[in-house]
């Protein structure tokens, strides 16, 4: 009978934190929906759209009485102007004929050359603020495609020229070589370019009228277009945010590498690799003061047909030959970027810390009898001692480098019943044996949790809420002495 009311009560208790569970789940997409509700309120107010429609339509009522007050002064200056001169016409006929031809002139001066005076005549810059956009996963997703499909040409053309280089077609790329050594060699090789161009724009002309034409030495895959979805979750769109977020990080660190390199290249950052794009500018200034256009043009054109077609085949099929005498190559790769010059001189900087301390390591007085890892993990302290006395373990037993100063992480032992008993918020280290949690609440050492790596019969990535996207930022441990596994979400590194 009391097994039987302990296995009622464990279920309950299970139900019960299934219960707690969802309604946790609940509550997190109730606040997301209320922001979302919030931002689509603030985004479409009707009231601020009323007050400056209502300004819009001040300001037109104001322009149109100053421009009745206008034309009214103006009507009252005609008849005042023209009283006087009656007259004076009567008076004198040869002034009038003179009027009017001097009029007649300048009226087919203005109506000749006074649309181009217009153009001439200053007025202030005005100053345009772009409006920006409110940030949304759909939009964001959109512009993430029309990038992709406007690089898509250029892609396309380094594409084939990379398959002219890597001779991919080989009728294709010997034609093409002979073509430009011979157009190089007659002095054709600017009138060549020109008609390549002219020759792509008119295929171009004919595939935009509906001809199916295709000009490419690499054939063109064909791509799926994803068609975006009308309704998604907050997780969905989560997860949406977080891949686009991912492209452009990537897309930006790719571009500001390229331009790093070109501006550490220009700046003397590393003068080794800048001496000599010094000297080759020195050597071209001075070739092209003595020698002639034509020769330096035919010597620079044939370089370059024979760098591109040959050399630079020989050099991808020999990746050892082109380390140590493709020049370019070799200066683009060594060039720093610089978070890499930021490791370089911290590596160096720490090199001499060591050396420096082992230095003073040596001259002071060991014990003798103890090995350096012994010495190094005797050190090794946490925030309540020693790491061997906190966790009863034995002297050799230390954390392993990547997480020496331990992981900031929340335990879940769902064998407890309490929540205050199976959530604990500590650091985590591992060690070459042993799996150590120690707890961030002060007291005796049984709050702490070692586990042997051995004893471990499953461990695999956990999720703490369901809505969360990915597979988890935690793991998920099982031993033959728990029921449940425990559950350990790691937040951060620890300081």
């Amino acid at each position: 009978m009391a097994s039987g009311v302990q296995d009622f009560n464990r279920t309950e208790s299970d139900r019960l934190n299934e219960i707690k569970g969802h309604l946790e789940i609940a509550l997190l997409e109730k606040h997301f929906l209320q922001e979302e509700l919030r931002k689509l309120r603030e985004e479409t107010n009707a009231e601020t759209l009323r007050q400056e429609l209502e300004k819009e339509r001040q300001r037109r009522l104001e322009l149109e009485q100053r421009v009745n007050e206008v034309l009214k002064t103006r009507a009252e200056e005609v008849p005042a102007a023209q009283q006087p001169a009656k007259p004076q016409a009567q008076a004198n006929g040869t002034d009038k004929r003179s009027h009017t031809v001097c009029s007649r002139l300048q009226k087919w001066f203005c109506d000749k050359f006074g649309e181009y005076l217009e153009d001439f005549r200053f007025q202030p810059e005005e100053n345009t603020v772009e409006t920006e956009e409110p940030l949304s996963a759909r939009r964001l997703t959109e512009n993430m495609r029309r990038l992709k499909r406007g690089a898509k040409p250029v892609t396309n053309f380094v594409k084939n020229l990379s398959a002219l280089s890597d001779w991919y077609s080989i009728y294709t790329s010997a034609i093409a070589f002979i073509i430009y050594i011979n157009a190089v060699w007659h002095g054709w090789a600017i009138p060549m370019f020109l008609f390549l161009a002219i020759l792509r724009l008119s295929l171009n002309y004919l595939i935009a009228r509906g001809w199916r034409i295709q000009w490419s030495i690499v054939p063109e895959v064909s791509e799926q277009m994803e068609h975006p979805k009308e309704d998604l979750t907050v997780s969905e769109k989560f997860q949406l945010v977080l891949d686009v977020a991912q492209k452009a990080q990537n897309l930006f660190g790719k571009m500001a590498d390229i331009l790093e390199k070109f501006k550490n290249l220009f700046m003397w950052v590393q003068p080794e690799i800048t001496q000599k794009l010094y000297f080759a500018l020195w050597a071209a200034f001075i070739a092209s003061c003595f020698l002639p256009y034509r020769i330096l043009g035919l010597a620079l054109g044939l370089y370059a047909g024979i760098k591109f077609f040959l050399i630079d085949f020989v050099f991808k099929r020999c990746p050892r030959l082109r380390a140590k005498y493709d020049t370019p190559y070799i200066i683009w790769i060594n060039l720093l970027t610089d978070p890499q010059l930021k490791e370089r001189s911290n590596a160096t900087v720490s090199r001499r810390l060591q050396t420096a301390a082992s230095r003073s390591y040596v001259g002071s007085s060991a014990p003798t009898g103890i090995s350096k890892d012994e010495d190094t993990s005797r050190f090794h302290t946490t925030k309540r001692g020693n790491f061997h006395e906190v966790f009863n373990l034995s002297e050799n037993e230390r954390p392993l480098p990547v997480c020496e100063n331990g992981w900031r992480c929340c335990l879940i032992n769902r064998d407890r019943k309490m929540p205050t008993d199976y959530i604990r918020n500590g650091v985590l280290y591992v060690t070459e044996n042993y799996l150590c949690f120690e707890s961030s609440k002060s007291g005796s050492s049984k709050r702490n949790k070692v586990i042997k790596l051995s004893d471990i019969t499953d461990i695999q990535k956990y999720k703490v809420l369901s809505v969360l996207p990915g597979s988890g930022m935690g793991i998920a441990v099982s031993t033959p002495s728990t029921q449940k596994k425990f559950h350990q979400t790691i937040r951060h590194r620890r300081d």
